[in-house]
């Protein structure tokens, strides 16, 4: 009988979805639906043709209730179908996502799991990378395989899905804070030359001009270790340009950044020469030693001044993010913060602000946040007011709560 794939295609789960629904396509029939009701007449619809319907799900930890509550309300309309979550949150929390109600849960990567899954056929409980519940006992066979980025397409093109390619998976820098390194393992796998530029004729015959990268850290491209190889990034960087001509080319914002360290007089000139971005984003996070040491960021406050210094010499203008919140932050902390933020935007540079939100599968999942005090609150509001910061740090400490919330109702 043949299978076929309905995914939730909303929220924080479309660029998973448009890679694992890349993987498949072509043997299995594949269906985006994008809201709850989409998924119900779909799955519907898929039985009545007597096929099997696999509801596909990814999402991040922030979206996981209001996922795990569009899922009982699909499972409320249609029953036979076999549901599959992936992404960071199922990956992190296996145990708690299966008890939500979804049948499977992907952990880790899940290209090579779901053609063994949909597109082969195998027995869920034989596949690596697939979790379930033996009554209410977890049960798996690990993560799925790690593969070259190469062996899998980074977007959906014969359905035109398009999002940001995936340059590089994986991260050593492994913050204490971020999903990233322990979804992807603490080290870089990266993109060939020659595989992004397949993707990017792709795109041009869909008529889309510009490129955007997916990357934890943009100037990365082409290492295995915390050194820059420019040559790698250049001859990318080159290559896009030659494969886009007219088109645009987004490096080092939104959705990647460069790490303080990295940024040169030498790597802003490579950026100058082929991105047409002018912002830059820089991941600062905190203007206390204190903190960037225990969290592991490789770098001091010293490099975060120099990177914004050295931008707006090379006609960037920083876009530097700042975290608050973060588990054990001071008041001379986030003092110290604010200080630097000032001093950044008295250079030119805006601010990007975030509050710590306790991520699971991270060192600090099991952490609580520190409360932002009433001081900083209302420094914060000033370099709002004054355009010098935008950002989510409100949304971020709500977040922030509804996690420790979450991870309360787990034990």
């Amino acid at each position: 009988m043949r299978r076929t794939f309905v995914v939730h295609h909303a929220k924080s789960g479309i660029a998973a979805l448009n890679v694992v629904t890349a993987a498949v396509e072509g043997r299995v029939r594949v269906v985006f639906a994008r809201d709850r009701a989409a998924m119900v007449r779909e799955l519907r619809a898929s039985l009545r043709r007597g096929e099997v319907p696999f509801g596909g799900w990814s999402f991040y930890s922030p979206d996981f209730a209001a996922m795990a509550e569009d899922l009982r309300a699909v499972k409320a309309e249609v029953g036979g179908v076999t549901h599959v979550a992936g992404g960071v949150h199922a990956s992190a929390e296996p145990l708690q996502t299966l008890r939500a109600g979804f049948d499977l849960a992907a952990i880790g990567e899940g290209e090579s799991t779901a053609v063994q899954l949909l597109a082969n056929g195998e027995d869920p409980r034989s596949i690596p990378g697939i979790a379930w519940l033996e009554g209410d006992r977890l049960r798996s066979n690990g993560p799925g395989e790690r593969r070259p980025l190469d062996e899998f397409p980074g977007f959906n093109a014969p359905a035109g899905k398009w999002n940001a390619l995936e340059i590089t998976r994986g991260c050593v820098y492994a913050c204490s804070f971020c999903q990233t390194p322990f979804m992807f393992k603490a080290r870089f796998r990266h993109r060939s030359v020659a595989n992004v530029r397949q993707h990017i004729r792709w795109m041009k015959k869909d008529g889309i001009r510009y490129m955007r990268f997916v990357t934890p850290t943009c100037l990365s491209y082409g290492s295995e270790d915390t050194s820059v190889n420019l040559p790698a990034v250049e001859e990318l960087l080159a290559a896009v340009r030659e494969e886009l001509s007219e088109g645009s080319i987004y490096f080092g914002t939104f959705p990647s950044e460069c790490r303080p360290e990295h940024v040169t007089a030498a790597s802003l000139a490579v950026l100058r020469r082929y991105a047409d971005n002018r912002d830059l984003v820089i991941g600062g996070q905190s203007g206390s030693e204190r903190l960037l040491r225990e969290t592991h960021r490789g770098h001091g406050v010293e490099e975060i001044v120099s990177a914004v210094r050295l931008s707006i010499e090379a006609g960037f203008r920083p876009d530097v993010d700042l975290l608050l919140g973060l588990p054990g932050e001071t008041a001379d902390d986030q003092a110290q913060s604010i200080a630097l933020a000032h001093t950044l935007v008295s250079m030119g540079a805006r601010i990007h602000s975030h509050a710590f939100m306790p991520l699971p599968g991270t060192p600090l999942g099991g952490a609580r946040p520190a409360p932002i005090d009433a001081r900083t609150e209302r420094e914060l509001q000033r370099l709002e007011s004054a355009g010098a910061m935008h950002g989510q740090w409100r949304r971020h400490r709500q977040i922030a709560g509804e996690l420790v919330t979450l991870r309360a109702g787990r034990r």
